[in-house]
């Protein structure tokens, strides 16, 4: 049974919390339904054609748009509303440099002890191998730093909730935002990826979490011919269906 003073405190807390956070109409869009059908086909159709593309055009990419991509990751819902991510776009050549050598630095060693055999089989596939030339090429590399807990004005630490689970989700956001808009991107994650904090000067607190190159795809670029599950290897509906 939880004490009267611990229910007392956690209600004061709440009350508190409401007063921080005032609630406001939630401004709510209903389309017909075969609108909804409508809406739901189309999204299903663009984003199963989005691709992880390792070869990348030296095109510039307006910063506008890489700010579009990071506001529409920042719609994404968080723990306690903490918000734990931190994005860091890069596109000068020379840190993009650095972080290409570190990044290779990590990855060959992963491919030439680290990784078992069975990882290895598993990559094979791809035709992926240490060698990360996208991260020159690509005129951004953005990087999600996932912060493990805020910093108030006094100092004082304020603790976040479900950091990996929200920036996941606020990863994905980002990618379907630049699959949206015409770019293409990667999740890289040479592991491990400390160096990335220290290159691009982020505090402790935060730990590496997605880096993504993005821009335009190279003239001929490919990637590899896979198909993703069907829906009746995603999904149980009832426990009495037969899956």
């Amino acid at each position: 049974m939880v004490p009267d003073t611990t229910r007392h405190e956690h209600a004061r807390q709440a009350q508190q919390a409401m007063k921080t956070y005032t609630h406001v109409p939630y401004r709510h869009t209903e389309y017909p339904e075969r609108e909804m059908h409508e809406r739901a086909n189309a999204l299903y159709d663009e984003l199963r054609r989005r691709r992880s593309v390792r070869f990348f055009s030296d095109r510039p990419v307006a910063r506008e748009l890489i700010e579009l991509a990071v506001m529409t990751a920042g719609t994404a819902p968080s723990g306690a509303h903490r918000q734990p991510w931190r994005f860091v776009a890069v596109s000068d050549p020379d840190i993009k440099r650095r972080i290409r050598i570190a990044a290779e630095k990590e990855e060959h060693e992963s491919y030439h002890g680290r990784m078992s055999e069975e990882w290895l089989q598993a990559l094979a596939p791809l035709g992926t191998d240490w060698r990360k030339p996208f991260l020159e090429i690509a005129p951004w590399l953005v990087v999600c730093f996932a912060e493990s807990y805020g910093v108030r004005n006094d100092g004082a630490r304020i603790k976040n909730y479900y950091v990996q689970e929200s920036c996941g989700i606020a990863c994905g956001l980002f990618i379907a935002a630049i699959h949206h808009m015409g770019l293409v991107t990667l999740t890289h994650t040479p592991s491990p990826m400390r160096f990335l904090g220290e290159i691009l000067g982020r505090p402790k607190r935060e730990r590496p979490y997605i880096l993504f190159p993005v821009g335009y795809p190279a003239a001929g670029a490919t990637v590899p011919d896979l198909s993703r599950k069907s829906l009746k290897d995603v999904v149980q509906w009832d426990l009495g269906e037969t899956v």
